[in-house]
């Protein structure tokens, strides 16, 4: 059957299953030629899945059937080839840097490099090609510099840029532009000015006839960009809608199949008075001169910009800065902190930004990631209490709602939400006195971080403390008992009540005035 005028792609009847799970299941998709279309779902729920199907690198079950702008293709034959030769442009969650390559040996990667007389590279021709095409996508690097010396904003930004450079000089190697750009989480890492840059480059480029396949989490990002709107639940499409016939709210509940109300608890305040975490006067990094007090069971966030040294000061209480000065006292303990095992046998848990770096095992799986916190637990003189650990992380996985097939999955075959499920559980399960989190919910889907939430709140309720860092001023204004702002390295407000709003947080975070309490 072929696929109807002015459409761009079509799937039909896509399933995929793997051992133990069936990650797709009679999934259709149709993306309109000329549009933008955001393909939407929680952690897990497919879009990935979906995505390596098209770009080659998974082989679907049999039965399904793709069309490219009504060309039928064969999916069992399908590869990363085929997939480019059709006209398919993919930037992935992995975006395919070679970082001991330079940024213009990157974009050749793709393209080809340009040759001079006898066969040589022409690197003086490579160079200006390259600088010419930073210039147009607004990314401030040298066409020299190597990749590994770039921030992660700016590699997003350069994958972005060779993904696109074919349609940028008017076509690849045939003439032909490339028919569907497909973006998974590109703006996971960027600012808000490079995500703002890169929206109207695709704005720019669909109002000159380009389709776009659009994958996030990020909501807002999605109706200011796309003209339609699919989503995967468990695997399923849910349903398509016109982007400008729904709001946020509409779109949360249609990926998650449930009330919004539902995924955000009220804020309940601290469990009593007493102190969970004390800081005088802490200066280490960025920070400077910092008092806070956090008592037993309450959620404070911390809000401010890059470089407000948000993170150091996460950093500096987990014993992984050193302080220039000040103290620290832990439920009303002073402590000298020089390590983080020392943080942690005082009652500390850290969950830093990067799990994947910073935070896991990837490579061991999900038992042994839920256990690395409490491993004296399992071993005795006898030998190891190997049933026990399956046992105890078993009820781990039900509780935190981590979906995976077995706790002997590889930790890195969970999707981003269950991985950060994973790590938070590791760490509540010693019931610390105060977990500090970098950034809990990036690249987390609103099912995911509804869970992460609860979990947070439940805990809070038992008595533990938590200091939260992070970008989403929603969140924070959604999550947290009070929030104090960091700017410059010092803290300059402290808002809470009704006063407590992501408008309010944004005003002090971007204020050049020393402002303190609100």
């Amino acid at each position: 059957m072929p696929a109807p005028d002015g459409v761009a792609l079509q799937v039909r009847g896509l399933s995929k299953t793997f051992p133990g799970t069936r990650a797709l299941a009679d999934v259709s998709l149709t993306v309109r030629r000329g549009t933008a279309h955001a393909l939407l779902g929680g952690n897990g729920s497919g879009k990935s899945t979906l995505i390596k199907v098209l770009a080659g690198v998974y082989t679907p079950d049999r039965g399904a059937e793709l069309q490219l702008s009504g060309r039928v293709h064969d999916l069992d034959q399908w590869s990363p080839i085929a997939a480019r030769d059709a006209g398919l442009r993919f930037v992935h969650q992995d975006i395919g840097i070679v970082e001991r390559m330079t940024v213009a040996e990157n974009l050749a990667l793709a393209r080809g490099f340009p040759t001079a007389a006898g066969g040589r590279v022409d690197w003086r021709a490579l160079r200006r090609y390259t600088q010419d095409l930073l210039d147009r996508f607004e990314i401030s690097v040298a066409p020299d510099a190597p990749m590994a010396a770039l921030r992660p904003s700016d590699r997003t930004m350069v994958a972005i840029a060779r993904a696109l450079q074919d349609d940028e000089d008017g076509g690849g190697a045939d003439g032909a532009p490339a028919s569907v750009l497909v973006l998974d989480e590109p703006t996971a890492s960027l600012p808000e000015h490079e995500v703002d840059v890169l929206l109207d480059a695709l704005r720019r480029r669909v109002a000159r006839g380009a389709t776009i396949l659009y994958v996030s989490h990020r909501i807002q990002e999605v109706l200011s960009l796309t003209d339609e709107i699919t989503v995967l639940r468990d695997g399923r499409r849910v349903g398509t809608v016109t982007t400008a016939d729904v709001d946020e709210r509409a779109v949360v509940e249609l990926i998650a199949g449930r009330p919004v109300e539902s995924l955000f608890p009220e804020p309940v305040g601290p469990a009593d008075d007493d102190p969970a975490l004390t800081l005088s006067g802490v200066s280490a990094g960025l920070v400077h001169d910092v008092d806070l007090h956090v008592r037993r069971g309450e959620i404070v966030g911390v809000a401010g910009l890059l470089g407000s040294g948000r993170t150091e000061l996460l950093r500096a209480v987990f014993g992984d800065l050193p302080l220039r000065s000040g103290s620290i006292a832990v439920a009303g303990r002073p402590v000298v902190l020089r390590s983080p095992l020392q943080a942690i046998e005082a009652g500390l848990a850290f969950v830093p930004e990067d799990r994947r770096a910073h935070a896991s095992f990837p490579a061991l799986t999900v038992r042994e990631n839920l256990s690395a916190a409490v491993l004296r637990t399992y071993f005795h003189r006898l030998g190891s209490r190997r049933g026990q650990e399956v046992r105890d992380s078993q009820q781990l996985v039900d509780r935190f709602g981590i979906r995976t097939a077995s706790v002997e999955t590889p930790f890195d075959l969970l999707s981003g939400g269950n991985q950060q499920k994973t790590v938070l559980a590791r760490w509540l399960r010693r019931r610390p006195a105060v977990v500090l989190l970098d950034e809990p919910t990036q690249g987390v889907d609103v099912v995911a971080r509804a869970d992460i939430y609860r979990q947070l709140r439940e805990a809070a309720a038992a008595g533990t403390a938590a200091v939260v860092v992070a970008s989403d001023f929603d969140e924070l204004a959604h999550l947290c008992d009070r929030v104090v702002v960091l700017r410059g390295g010092r803290l300059v407000a402290e808002v809470s009540g009704p006063q407590l709003s992501a408008g309010r947080l944004v005003e002090l975070a971007y204020s050049p005035e020393q402002v303190i309490g609100s």
